[in-house]
């Protein structure tokens, strides 16, 4: 009988959601531009680090 091994990587999911609302944070996004840059969120920041 084979045992079953659960691997949690929830402190990966916790990084990324800290990150985005940091970077939320300090680009001063909008809501909306917030919610958008779940996908994008580098890219806001590449265009805010090259001011």
């Amino acid at each position: 009988m084979e045992k079953i091994h659960i691997e949690q990587h929830s402190s990966v999911g916790l990084a990324w959601i800290a990150g985005w609302l940091f970077s939320i944070g300090y680009l001063q996004l909008g809501f909306a531009k917030g919610v958008f840059a779940l996908v994008i969120w580098p890219y806001y920041l590449g265009v805010a680090f090259a001011l």
